[in-house]
C-alpha cells in the first residue's frame, strides 16, 4: 500500500522518532509497515530514500535506494564521520520544489538493524553518505531546510 507522504510543516516531522525493539520489529504489523514503506517510495519515481515520520510514523526506521535496490535500516546511526566535507543540493519528498546546498560528511560509518532484527554495520561515501545523513537526520526531527546553507526553487528530484 502506497503511504501518503506528509509536507513540511507537518508538525510530526519535526519531532524526534522513537527506537523500535527487536520484538516491535518482528511483528506483523511492522513488517507490514515496512513494506508500505518500500512500495511508497518505489511509487515516488525522484525519492532515494524514505524515513517513517515522512508516512506518519515517528519510529526509527528508512528506507534507502542502493544502486536500485531498496534496504530497509531499523534504529540506524551514524557512529563516526570524515573530517571532510561535501556539499551537495538536496531535496524532499516533504518539501516539495525546494532544494538547497547543504554541508555533509563526506564518509559516514552507520549501525542498523535489517527488517529481520540483524545488526548491519556499513561505511558509505558520496551520495550514499548524503542520503544516509538526510534519512537519518528526518528521524531526528531535521529537514533538509534546515541545514540548506540557501535554498533554490523548482528542481526535477528529491532524496
Amino acid at each position: 500500500m502506497i503511504l501518503p507522504i506528509l509536507k513540511h510543516p507537518t508538525k510530526s516531522l519535526h519531532q524526534r522518532s522513537v527506537e523500535i525493539t527487536t520484538e516491535e520489529l518482528l511483528q506483523p504489523d511492522t513488517q507490514t509497515f515496512i513494506d508500505n514503506m518500500l512500495d511508497s517510495l518505489k511509487a515516488e519515481k525522484s525519492g532515494v530514500g524514505i524515513a517513517s515520520p515522512q508516512v506518519g510514523t515517528n519510529k526509527r526506521i528508512i528506507v534507502v535506494d542502493h544502486d536500485g535496490e531498496r534496504r530497509v535500516y531499523v534504529n540506524p546511526r551514524i557512529t563516526s564521520t570524515s573530517s571532510r566535507t561535501v556539499e551537495f543540493e538536496e531535496g524532499c519528498l516533504s518539501v516539495p520544489n525546494v532544494w538547497g546546498i547543504v554541508r555533509r560528511f563526506k564518509k559516514v560509518h552507520v549501525k542498523a538493524l535489517d527488517r529481520k532484527g540483524k545488526k548491519i554495520e556499513l561505511k558509505v561515501a558520496g551520495f550514499d553518505a548524503i542520503i544516509f545523513q538526510h534519512e537519518i537526520d528526518h528521524l531526528d526531527g531535521i529537514l533538509f531546510i534546515d541545514r540548506a546553507e540557501r535554498l533554490t526553487k523548482n528542481s526535477s528530484s528529491a532524496l
